[in-house]
């Protein structure tokens, strides 16, 4: 008799995205003429930057070639990538990362799930509220959450991030093993200063504790007073992963490009008290699991960082970024209250009148004509917001604006 992983029965039988498409589905059913402005799910709208394209042809061309065609590479990653992400998106920041300590992935939504596997399935973990759904779930099929009651998990502490605190999170009231962090904050917008998250290394430091840290916005950033890295905070790399992806920076959602750092002096502990080198195992869960991302995509990545790349990347960032500022000043000026939007492609909205995620959702959508993502999808704490993304077209972006103008009289 075949036995199942039980704990993938715990998880909630419609998951929040699956959930919006069947919403969207029924309305475009019973209004086949209706335009819908999507400003919900958080894929990007505008191109690969020329230099990736180019580079990827290239890699292509290689690939046609004996000579210089390539099979299987390292699990790890090419080092001509790994060279490239130390030097531009650490040394450049006072950060000495090795390039032992780097390893490029699928994406971080991947590697934020598969990173549980050499954890014990008794830690407890502690996650900001409202936070990214995959955190939870991927530690619900590991056993690690207990049972859902009233919307949270019994075993799970949850951080609230809410308007009353300035969405920073206070540290948890008791020890967590294990910590979930993502700044930029999806869904929120929300940021964390170089002293507030200093807060947390040193909780850490002092609770062994561990930091799951999803850097995966940061290039989003425009205060300079915002760390775009935990490991910018001494002490980190003795407590923190952090994971990085290509898929917004540089709109690699369809490509499929990130990285995770598991630095060499991060440890954890067996039973007896042993300490255990966490990048040793890492490694050997990447051996055993995973054949190594595409030469032509980690080409394509690398492309990222040269000098034609991160111009047109820096171009499209601020695309989207002007798609946030215009709706965010568009959203104020029909007397909504909105947070994030300033150094995220997130804007947080809180629902008028007391309605609920779901409600407001579905009047933005019947009334509207535009879609969004329902914030207690994200945690309790979201219950009454809705998340918005500004990576649609700057013409849809304009056109929801005026929509909610209207609809806002």
């Amino acid at each position: 008799m075949t036995l199942i992983n039980e704990h993938f029965l715990k998880l909630q039988n419609n998951y929040l995205f699956s959930d919006i498409a069947k919403k969207v589905n029924s309305f475009k059913v019973t209004h086949p003429k209706d335009k819908i402005i999507r400003m919900g799910i958080g894929d990007v709208t505008q191109p690969l930057a020329p230099a990736v394209i180019e580079a990827m042809h290239k890699a292509v061309d290689e690939m046609a070639s004996k000579e210089t065609f390539h099979g299987y590479g390292p699990e790890q990653g090419y080092p001509f990538l790994i060279d490239a992400i130390i030097k531009h998106d650490y040394a450049s920041r006072g950060v000495f990362i090795e390039p032992g300590e780097v390893f490029i992935s699928d994406g971080a939504k991947s590697d934020c799930g598969n990173i549980g596997d050499m954890l014990r399935h008794d830690n407890s973990i502690g996650v900001t509220d409202p936070v990214y759904p995959a955190y939870i779930d991927s530690n619900v099929m590991s056993g690690r959450t207990g049972v859902l009651k009233n919307g949270k998990w019994s075993d799970v502490v949850y951080i609230p991030c809410t308007a009353e605190n300035g969405f920073i999170p206070d540290l948890p009231a008791r020890r967590v093993d294990i910590l979930y962090l993502c700044y930029p904050n999806n869904p929120t917008g929300t940021t964390l200063t170089k002293e507030e998250l200093r807060k947390w290394v040193n909780y850490a430091l002092a609770n062994d504790a561990l930091i799951m840290y999803d850097s995966a916005y940061e290039a989003y950033i425009q205060d300079p007073n915002i760390p775009h890295s935990i490991y910018e905070i001494k002490g980190a790399k003795k407590v923190a992963i952090e994971f990085r992806s290509f898929s917004k920076t540089a709109g690699f959602t369809g490509v499929r490009c990130g990285y995770t750092i598991v630095p060499k002096e991060l440890q954890a502990f067996t039973l007896n008290g042993q300490r255990v080198q966490l990048n040793k195992l890492w490694n050997r869960r990447q051996c055993t699991k995973f054949n190594g991302t595409s030469y032509i995509t980690q080409r394509g990545a690398e492309a990222v960082y040269s000098a034609a790349g991160k111009q047109q990347v820096k171009e499209t960032i601020r695309y989207y970024m002007t798609n946030a500022r215009i709706m965010k000043e568009g959203l104020q000026a029909c007397g909504f209250t909105v947070y994030g939007g300033d150094n995220a492609p997130y804007l947080w909205l809180k629902a008028p009148d007391g309605l609920s995620s779901w409600k407001f959702f579905d009047k933005l959508l019947y009334e509207a004509k535009i879609v969004s993502t329902p914030g207690v999808g994200f945690g309790p704490s979201g219950e009454g917001y809705l998340r918005l993304t500004a990576f649609g077209d700057r013409e849809d972006t304009l056109e929801a604006m005026e929509r909610l103008r209207q609809w806002s009289d």
